[in-house]
């Protein structure tokens, strides 16, 4: 066992503060599906901006290519969570017991 001083432990309790979560009573499972709701609207918004694109309908050119990259932008990032929670998953059902 490790022998701390005092002055050890008020700095691990300053880090430990300065880290804390707040819980504010919404789950892992509703923060994602909050997010993929957010990122279908997004989605959506681009494919209507596609559309009238496409059929000439388009009033503002800039608006159409911002919603579109906004779009990609975001399926990139979901998808990068997506992959990270696999790989930690992957990795705890490695860890034995």
């Amino acid at each position: 066992m490790q022998n701390f001083k005092i002055g050890e432990f008020q700095a691990l309790n300053r880090v430990n503060k300065k880290t804390e979560v707040k819980n504010d009573g919404t789950d892992f499972g509703e923060i994602l599906d909050n997010s993929l709701k957010e990122l279908n609207k997004v989605q959506e918004s681009a494919d209507k901006a596609i559309a009238d694109l496409a059929t000439g309908e388009v009033k503002d050119l800039h608006q159409a290519a911002i919603a579109i990259g906004k779009a990609e932008t975001s399926m990139k990032l979901m998808l990068e969570i997506r992959n990270k929670a696999l790989s930690a998953y992957k990795e705890i059902s490695r860890t034995q017991i």
